[in-house]
């Protein structure tokens, strides 16, 4: 059985699925979808990438009922960038269902708006644990109704800590529900969650191609106070088109954001402390191709799901050799080839031997060539993002932004890069050269027949 058409599925979503090319099943979901259809509780595990969102989303849709205005499942995910993505697969899945109300329920924003989206219980929910926690015990949602459980990303999830909020979330459920957990990596952790979350599930493996993506590893020993010309310098040796610089502490990534601006490298930073309308901000830029650098803390890139990524740099060796490995297997995804460029200061030297041992192969150390600091040779990324004050809450479309841009405004089709529709802003990258041009034009124009407040950010 491989096509969805075979499915035991609603006529709405057999149209959603047709409306979105969807015609043949992936392995995981011809592996799981039936015995998800059939209320089973089903654990899988399988690269990302691999189709696991539909199959969920799918399986959670059919046992909904449309006309009971309760919370009829639970989507926990370990960020909300995660989150936002699911969220988008299942509304595109329901589309041809009436009235069914998605809701993102995830921390780093204000309560106040997911307070108000809660006043009409949604169908499903898709949310972060933390969040999910903290609405349960302040009793304004409510999982009485739940027919679907899903643990998306598990093993993620416990090692951001989730744990705990996992097992008040799963007490606060009814036992009838059905259980589906999700996870790339199966450790004893995981399988004691699934002891005490699901019943007698059906576990559904799928094996990540034989053929894994090769990193070039490069480390290079520099003096500390060398180390903001050293990066620059790399950057313009290497020139990827899109770089992700990790650093080991909240300070260390402005800093670092700085001095690049100073040497003519545009560069974005992402940690901790920055608010969640600019964190959205920097990813869609980044994603955009409006910047070329991304200067992140480990904790701030958690759960970034980065497409493409050309190179990853280590600012400075972590400490531990596993989350080298994570920062690393960020690049050279989906069978591609990636790089990953080290600066070690002699203090670091203890921190590669333990990187050296886990792999069990000799590193590659290379000779950075001079280090100019006063070169400014300008390292500038290709797009430019327009902010447009309107979004879903508008009704704005991506085909209304760039019909805008393609009509009245004039540009060529080939101009207009990725376009990002929120609740209540739109995101639009425009080849750098043209956005000033495309700004004026929107700016006297129209959207949709409106006028809107445009910034170039």
């Amino acid at each position: 059985m491989s096509a969805f058409s075979s499915l035991p599925l609603s006529a709405a979503l057999q149209k959603a699925l047709h409306a979105s090319n969807y015609a043949t099943m992936t392995p995981v979901q011809q592996a799981s979808l039936p015995a998800i259809l059939a209320g089973r509780d089903v654990i899988v595990q399988a690269p990302t990438g691999s189709g696991k969102t539909v199959a969920f989303g799918l399986g959670l849709l059919q046992r909904l009922d449309p006309t009971l205005l309760r919370a009829q499942a639970l989507v926990l995910c370990p960020t909300r960038e995660l989150a936002d993505q699911v969220a988008k697969v299942i509304r595109r899945l329901a589309l041809a269902m009436p009235n069914i109300k998605v809701s993102i329920l995830t921390g780093g924003v204000s309560l106040g708006p997911q307070l108000a989206s809660l006043r009409k219980d949604p169908h499903v929910v898709v949310g972060t644990p933390g969040r999910v926690q903290e609405l349960l015990r302040k009793h304004v949602l409510t999982l009485a109704k739940l027919r679907t459980l899903v643990l998306d990303e598990a093993d993620r999830m416990l090692d951001m800590g989730f744990e705990e909020a996992i097992q008040e979330i799963v007490a606060a459920t009814p036992p009838s529900r059905q259980s589906l957990l999700l996870s790339a990596t199966f450790p004893e952790a995981i399988r004691a969650m699934a002891r005490s979350a699901l019943r007698d599930p059906l576990e559904v493996t799928i094996d990540a191609p034989i053929e894994q993506a090769t990193v070039e590893q490069w480390f290079f020993e520099v003096d500390p106070k060398q180390k903001p010309a050293a990066l620059a310098a790399l950057l313009r040796e290497q020139r990827p088109e899109s770089a992700v610089v990790f650093c080991n502490t909240r300070r260390d990534t402005a800093a670092v954001v700085d001095a690049l601006g100073s040497l003519g490298i545009d560069a974005l930073a992402l940690h901790g402390d920055i608010e969640q309308r600019d964190r959205d901000e920097v990813l869609v830029r980044f994603a955009n191709r409006s910047c070329s650098v991304l200067v992140a803390s480990d904790v701030a890139a958690r759960g970034l799901d980065i497409k493409d990524l050309a190179a990853v740099v280590n600012y400075e060796l972590p400490s531990d050799a596993d989350i080298y490995l994570h920062r690393i297997g960020r690049t050279a995804r989906a069978g591609a080839s990636g790089l990953a460029l080290s600066l070690c200061g002699p203090s670091e030297m203890p921190r590669a031997l333990r990187i050296e041992a886990q792999q069990g192969t000799p590193l590659q150390w290379r000779k950075l060539g001079p280090v100019e600091p006063a070169a400014k040779d300008a390292l500038q990324a290709a797009m430019a993002t327009l902010r447009i004050d309107g979004g879903r809450s508008d009704k704005l479309r991506p085909g209304d932004i760039l019909g805008a841009l393609t009509g009245d405004a004039g540009l060529p089709g080939d101009a207009i890069g990725k376009i990002d529709i929120f609740a209540t802003r739109a995101y639009v990258a425009i080849k750098r050269q043209l956005a000033d041009k495309a700004l004026g034009r929107l700016r006297s124009g129209k959207i949709k027949g409106r006028s809107f407040r445009i910034e170039r950010i």
